[in-house]
């Protein structure tokens, strides 16, 4: 890996964070604050929160068997996606390389901050080519994006393609592990310690059924995290949110049961799904969805939305022609969809 501070943009390197009350008061007891200009009244959402998040990653730590200050939260994985850009690529000369297909954010936020978007193909079989991506790389290539699980393929990669990618690269690498719940293989947050360049994106919106909290985290080394804090906004996740996460900390129980529902739903609903007369391929999936090649996607996805069944049509991606993306559901919504497809005639 290069030094941290030749891949930091010189203006982050050299910036001096914003210093709100709420940092600056810390480690002594009190009950009048007098400090933020808060109004007084209608406690307790008349104060700030806590810009760190400091009792809500001691919690997550424990759970998610990484250090505090390792840990960065955000609005979504998608303020942690944009951060990567902010504090590591000069727009209009820096570049980054990812897959394709995967998740659109990455691209967005690149033409968002004015930074060139490299893309490399996937094999047929969306495996992950690693001499390809690193191929792609030059000089000025600060960030390459892996999603794995990735969207809107459902596979995850072969952990040794990526580490080569960590190990032979020598800027950041982005692993997102977004949908990384819903299988057994060893997360990427537990080599932090082994790759010093890599940053692990993960969320409370699939496994934890938080999406409306918008909630993202992202794990890497403490000073990569040092970095995100100097530059995300003072109170990027409010009170309510951090509230409800803690809830959701304290239900785990629960989540398992969900887990192992979801789990068996897609072992059943998968080879239902091949058996059509309308499919053609089901591919492997690592994720709670999978990709479906259909023999006439566009058509098929209308008359469902028809019949109040919404899926996703992600016939104009790359290598996903005539395929639909399905998100496994309740033992309900998923024999709905059966029933529905079994009825459909083009």
């Amino acid at each position: 890996m290069r030094e941290l501070q030749e891949l930091t943009r010189k203006n982050i390197w050299a910036l001096t964070p914003y210093s709100c009350a709420r940092d600056e008061f810390k480690g002594r007891a009190a009950s009048i604050f007098l400090d933020a200009n808060e109004n007084p009244y209608n406690t307790p959402l008349n104060r700030y929160p806590d810009p760190l998040q400091e009792e809500l990653k001691a919690k997550l730590a424990a759970v998610k068997g990484v250090r505090p200050e390792r840990i960065f939260l955000g609005n979504g994985s998608d303020e942690a996606i944009d951060l990567v850009y902010r504090v590591f690529c000069e727009p209009r000369q820096d570049n980054v390389v990812a897959i394709s297909p995967t998740y659109g954010m990455y691209g967005v936020c690149a033409d968002v901050n004015d930074v060139e978007y490299r893309s490399v193909k996937l094999r047929p079989d969306f495996s992950l080519d690693a001499d390809a991506l690193l191929a792609a790389t030059d000089a000025h290539t600060k960030i390459i994006w892996l999603c794995s699980p990735n969207n809107p393929t459902g596979n995850a990669f072969e952990r040794r393609q990526i580490e080569r990618v960590l190990t032979e690269f020598g800027g950041i690498v982005v692993v997102d592990e977004a949908y990384s719940d819903f299988n057994d293989l060893r997360p990427f947050r537990a080599d932090l310690d082994r790759f010093p360049n890599l940053i692990v994106l993960n969320t409370f919106s699939k496994l934890w059924a938080s999406a409306a909290i918008r909630l993202g985290m992202a794990f890497a080394s403490e000073e990569i995290i040092a970095l995100f804090n100097k530059v995300k906004y003072p109170y990027n996740v409010n009170l309510l949110t951090q509230q409800q996460a803690m809830r959701m900390l304290d239900e785990i129980p629960r989540l398992n049961q969900w887990r192992a529902t979801i789990l068996n739903e897609r072992r059943n609903l998968l080879p239902a799904i091949a058996e059509l007369p309308v499919c053609t391929v089901v591919y492997p999936t690592d994720a709670n969805f999978f990709l479906a090649r259909m023999t006439d996607a566009d058509g098929i996805y209308h008359y469902l939305v028809d019949r109040g069944i919404v899926v996703r049509n992600r016939s104009r991606v790359e290598l996903c022609g005539n395929c639909l993306r399905i998100t496994i559901g309740t033992p309900q919504e998923n024999n709905a969809l059966l029933g529905a497809l079994r009825q459909y005639r083009p």
